[in-house]
C-alpha cells in the first residue's frame, strides 16, 4: 500500500475513505496533497474491491482551501508555472468528478474556496450542521477558475453568481437550500447518515454506477436530439446483455439480491 504524506486511506468491506490528514492546517491543500489525492483516487477506482468511496478530513474541517505557504510559493511563479500548477489541480477534480465508482463527500468545520471545489466534484455530499462554506476567491484578487465548473454545476448559475462575487460565509443549511449538499445532519450524526447513503449505493451494481455516471455527464453536455436518444439506446441496450445487467434482471425476475449485494450493508 502506498505510503501517503498529507493523506490517510482506510478501506472498510468495499468501501474506501480517503481522509485528508492536514488538521494543522485545517486540510488546506498543496501541491504534495493534490497529486496524492490523483493517485490514491485512480488507484481506488481500478480496485474491484472498492464500490464506493468517501472523501474526509480529519481534524476540525474538511477543507480550508488553499495552503498559505503553497499560495506564497506561486506568488513567484511565472505565467507558465502557475499554468501548471493550477493544472495539477483542474486535473485532480475532474479525476474525483469522473471518478467510475460513486464517491461521497463528508462535510464538516470548514469548506473554503478549493474545499468547495472537493465537495462539488463528489456525486453526493452530507454535511455537519456546523459546517461553513465560503467562496473566498475574489477577497484576494482571484477567481474560483479551476473549481467553477464543478461548483456551478452543483449549485446552480444563480446562487454561484452571489457566492462567488460576494465570498459571503455561509452555513450548511444554506448550502442544502440552493442543493450544493444533500443532507445536513447534527455533526454526531455524520459518520450513521454517510453509512446510510453508503448502504444505499452498495445494492447498486458496479457497472451500472459507472455507466449511470457516464451517462448523466453525457447527457447534462448535450442538447436533446436524436443523436442522444440514439445514443441513450445504445447505452441501455449494452448493458443489458450484460453479465451484471443480465444477472440483476435474473434476481430482479426471481425475487433476490443480486449477486453483488448478498454482502451490502442493508
Amino acid at each position: 500500500m502506498t505510503d501517503y504524506r498529507t493523506l490517510e486511506l482506510e478501506t472498510r468491506r468495499d468501501v474506501a475513505v480517503i481522509w485528508m490528514n492536514r488538521s494543522d492546517v485545517r486540510n488546506a491543500f498543496n501541491d504534495t496533497m493534490i497529486g496524492e489525492l490523483s493517485q490514491a483516487l485512480t488507484s481506488l477506482e481500478a480496485d474491484d474491491g472498492i464500490r464506493a468511496i468517501v472523501l474526509a478530513g480529519r481534524g476540525l474541517s474538511f477543507c480550508a482551501g488553499a495552503d498559505l505557504h503553497w499560495m506564497k510559493k506561486m506568488a513567484g511563479y511565472g505565467a507558465e508555472q502557475n499554468y501548471e500548477d493550477a493544472l495539477g489541480l483542474a486535473t485532480m477534480l475532474h479525476t474525483l468528478h469522473t471518478c467510475k465508482k460513486p464517491t461521497v463527500a463528508r462535510v464538516h468545520g470548514h469548506a473554503y474556496a478549493g474545499g468547495m471545489g472537493l465537495v462539488a466534484a463528489c456525486d453526493i455530499a452530507v454535511a455537519a450542521f456546523e459546517a461553513e462554506f465560503c467562496l473566498s476567491e475574489v477577497r484576494i484578487g482571484l477567481i474560483p477558475a479551476t473549481i467553477g465548473p464543478y461548483v456551478i454545476a452543483a449549485m446552480g448559475e444563480r446562487a454561484a453568481r452571489r457566492y462567488m462575487l460576494t465570498a459571503e460565509r455561509f452555513t450548511a443549511a444554506e448550502a442544502y437550500r440552493v442543493g450544493f449538499v444533500h443532507e445536513i445532519v447534527p455533526a454526531d450524526d455524520i459518520d450513521e447518515k454517510v453509512e446510510d447513503v453508503l448502504a444505499h449505493l452498495t445494492r447498486g451494481g458496479s457497472a451500472a454506477h459507472a455507466e449511470t455516471k457516464a451517462l448523466i455527464n453525457t447527457i447534462r453536455a448535450s442538447p436533446l436530439n436524436q443523436e442522444l436518444i440514439a445514443d441513450t439506446a445504445t447505452r441501455i441496450a449494452r448493458i443489458r446483455v450484460s453479465d451484471e445487467g443480465r444477472e440483476g434482471i435474473r434476481a430482479f425476475l426471481e425475487k433476490r439480491k443480486p449477486a453483488w449485494a448478498q454482502d451490502s450493508r442493508s
